[in-house]
């Protein structure tokens, strides 16, 4: 989850009946959808001894700061571990693996019937994930074609806030609310709802 600090565990298996060395070249960095790197933000290697029909773990963490400048807009971190096995000919494997950090920082709240024409307030709590405090925070919530942007107070490290938005829908059927959240630490944390208009 985003804001928080990440732990991988890669698992090595000597599927023979040797004993194996296998050197281990990790890496992590921050990354664009189309894979691009943006910054590297870890490196660590470590040597493991395998013995025969043995598999070992390798736990690799990445704590929220080493990563939260240098994440994006895709909240994408990929990770590489390059396995040699040593004293042998050129047996090497490269295992690849993208992370994409999920929000949980939006929750809308909707009545349970929504009819047109009638005024409707809806609940939105949104939250600062981070173990610091943000300021700066803006919410900017679409619906119906129009944009509201609601300046907010400043959060402490972890803590959650809400608001109440009214509006009066004007159209039965579907309609669909966005609300995209940004601060000084973090932007672009979206939310979004389908809203069921009823006739009156």
């Amino acid at each position: 989850v985003f804001g928080k600090d990440i732990t991988l565990i890669l698992i090595l298996s000597n599927l023979t009946s040797d004993r194996k060395t296998v050197k281990v070249d990790m890496s992590a960095s921050t990354v664009l959808y189309t894979r691009r790197t943006v910054a590297e933000i870890l490196k660590a290697n470590t040597s493991v001894e395998l013995g025969s029909k043995q598999g070992k773990h390798i736990r690799l963490k990445i704590p929220y700061s080493y990563y939260g400048k240098y994440l994006t807009t895709d909240k994408r971190i990929q990770v590489t571990a390059l396995c040699e096995v040593l004293h042998t000919r050129g047996v090497k494997l490269l295992v690849e693996k993208t992370i994409i950090l999920e929000d949980t920082n939006i929750i809308i709240k909707i009545p349970r019937r929504v009819v047109v024409n009638k005024a409707v307030t809806l609940e939105i709590s949104y939250a600062n994930p981070l173990p610091e405090p943000v300021s700066r925070c803006v919410l900017l919530v679409t619906l119906m074609n129009q944009q509201v942007k609601i300046n907010l107070a400043r959060l402490a490290a972890r803590e959650r806030s809400k608001i109440y938005f009214e509006f009066t829908p004007r159209r039965t059927g579907p309609l669909q609310l966005q609300v995209d959240f940004s601060c000084d630490k973090f932007s672009h944390i979206k939310g979004f709802v389908t809203i069921a208009v009823a006739p009156a």
